[in-house]
C-alpha cells in the first residue's frame, strides 16, 4: 500500500468496557488526522456487528474539547459486542470494508477481538486484498499474551485495592467473616490486585484465591477458621473462576447445588457470574455453616459482596498510568499501520519499576496474542495458595499508582 494513497479506516469497540477503552479510541482518531495515508476514519456503532451493517460514525474533524471529554469517560463511546464472529461473520466484514474502501482496520478489544482481526487479516491476505489490520489491547483481566499488562487493567485493580480496603475497614470495625467475589475467570490477575490494600498482616485481605490455584472445601474452611481463630474476623478475596483440587469449578458446583438447572449463562455458554451475587451467597452460607461448627457459634456473621460491573468503569478509581498508555496504544497503532507494517497487536515491554517504571512500545504477532489467555504465574502465589506473594507488588503497584494510608490505634 503507497504511502501518498489516501484510503479509508475503522475504529471498533469490543467486550466488556474499562475506565479507559475511550482512551485508546481517541488515540486513534487524532493519530488518524496526522497521517496523509488515512482519509476517513469511521467509527463502528457496537464493534464487529456495527461493520456488517455498516452502521458507522464519522469521525474526522471532531472538535479537540469533545474529544477530550470522550477520552476521560469511562465505558465504550461507540458502544461495544460480544458477538464472536466466525469465518463467516468476518467474511461480512471483509466485504463491507471492500464496499467502503477500508484498508486500515483497527479494533480495541480482548482475546477474541485479536482473534477477530487475526481472521479478517489472514482472509485479505488470501484474498490479496491490501489491509492494515491492527488489534490494541483493552481488558481488564489482564490475561492476553506477550504483552506486560494490558489498558485497562490498572484502573480496575485501583477500584479492587481501594474497595478491598475500604471493607477490610468495615470488617474491622464489626468483626466477622466476609467474603468478596472478584472478576476473573480464567485468570486471577484482578483478584490479586486486592492484596494491595494490605499493609501488615492483620490488615485485610487475609486469605485470597485464584483460579491458578485449586483449593479443596476442606482447605477453604481450615484457612478461614485458622484466621478467624486468630483475629476473630477474616476477610476473603475469591476470584470467579476458583477450581477444587480435581480442577472443577466453584461456581459450577455451589450454583448446581442451590440452583440446579435455573443457572442463568452467558451468550458463550459460561455460568453467568459477574451480574449476580449467586455464587457469593453460595460461598457465605458455606463458609456460615461449616465455620460455625467449629466455634460452636449460632449466629456467626458471614456476608458477601460481588464486585461485578462496577470494577470496571468506576470513574474514580482510573489510575493515571493506564489513562496514559490506553491513549498510547491507540496512537501507536495508527503509526505502525501507517508506516506500513505487518497487520498486528500493540504491546507493551516493561523497561522499569518503582520510581523508574516505564514501558516500551511495540507489535506482537496477531496469532502469538489471539485465543489462549495468560494465567498468573505461580511466582505470584504463596506456597499455601491461599494468598498472593509480596514479589506481586512490584509488578502491580505502579500500573495502580498511589493508594491512601491508613491511620490506626
Amino acid at each position: 500500500m503507497g504511502k501518498t494513497t489516501r484510503r479509508n479506516a475503522i475504529v471498533g469497540q469490543s467486550g466488556g468496557p474499562t475506565a479507559v477503552i475511550n482512551q485508546s479510541l481517541v488515540g486513534v482518531i487524532e493519530a488518524a488526522s496526522e497521517f496523509d495515508q488515512i482519509d476517513r476514519l469511521f467509527g463502528a456503532r457496537y464493534g464487529v456487528r456495527g461493520i456488517i451493517e455498516e452502521n458507522f460514525i464519522e469521525l474526522n474533524g471532531l472538535d479537540a474539547g469533545l474529544l477530550k471529554r470522550i477520552a476521560d469517560t469511562p465505558c465504550s463511546a461507540l458502544g461495544s459486542t460480544r458477538d464472536k464472529p466466525d469465518e463467516e461473520y468476518c467474511r461480512k466484514i471483509f466485504n463491507a470494508f471492500a464496499k467502503n474502501d477500508v484498508r486500515y482496520f483497527f479494533y480495541i478489544g480482548g482475546n477474541d477481538s485479536a482473534d477477530t482481526a487475526r481472521i479478517v487479516s489472514e482472509m485479505a491476505d488470501e484474498a490479496g486484498y491490501e489491509l492494515r489490520v491492527f488489534h490494541i489491547p483493552k481488558t481488564i483481566d489482564n490475561d492476553l499474551r506477550v504483552t506486560d499488562h494490558c489498558p485497562g487493567y490498572g484502573s480496575a485493580a485501583r477500584f479492587v485495592a481501594h474497595a478491598v480496603m475500604g471493607d477490610g475497614l468495615d470488617n474491622a470495625s464489626l468483626p466477622g467473616i466476609k467474603i468478596d467475589v472478584i472478576m476473573g475467570r480464567h485468570a486471577g490477575w484482578l483478584t490479586a490486585a486486592s492484596m494491595l490494600a494490605r499493609h501488615d498482616e492483620t490488615d485485610a485481605p487475609h486469605l485470597i484465591y485464584v483460579p491458578e490455584a485449586p483449593i479443596s472445601e476442606g482447605q477453604f474452611v481450615d484457612d478461614i477458621a485458622e484466621v478467624y481463630g486468630r483475629l476473630g474476623r477474616c476477610l476473603v478475596v475469591v476470584s470467579e473462576g476458583i477450581v477444587d483440587e480435581n480442577g472443577k469449578g466453584w461456581n459450577e458446583q455451589l450454583l448446581r447445588m442451590t440452583h440446579g438447572a435455573e443457572v442463568e449463562r452467558d451468550g458463550h455458554g459460561n455460568i453467568q457470574l459477574s451480574g449476580s451475587g449467586m455464587l457469593g451467597d453460595c460461598i457465605a452460607n458455606f463458609a456460615r455453616a461449616e465455620v460455625s461448627a467449629r466455634f460452636s457459634e449460632k449466629k456467626l456473621r458471614v456476608r458477601a459482596d460481588t464486585f461485578g460491573y462496577l470494577q470496571r468503569s468506576f470513574p474514580d478509581s482510573v489510575s493515571p498510568v493506564d489513562r496514559t498508555e490506553a491513549h498510547l496504544a491507540g496512537r501507536k497503532a495508527v503509526e505502525y499501520a501507517a508506516a506500513g507494517q505487518p497487520s498486528g497487536s500493540v504491546a507493551f515491554r516493561r523497561t522499569g519499576n518503582g520510581n523508574d517504571y516505564g514501558i516500551e512500545c511495540f507489535r506482537a504477532k496477531l496469532q502469538d496474542v489471539a485465543r489462549n489467555i495468560k494465567p498468573l504465574p505461580p511466582e505470584y502465589i504463596n506456597e499455601a495458595g491461599n494468598g498472593i506473594a509480596e514479589q506481586f507488588r512490584t509488578y502491580v503497584a505502579p500500573l495502580v499508582g498511589e493508594l491512601p494510608i491508613i491511620g490506626k490505634l
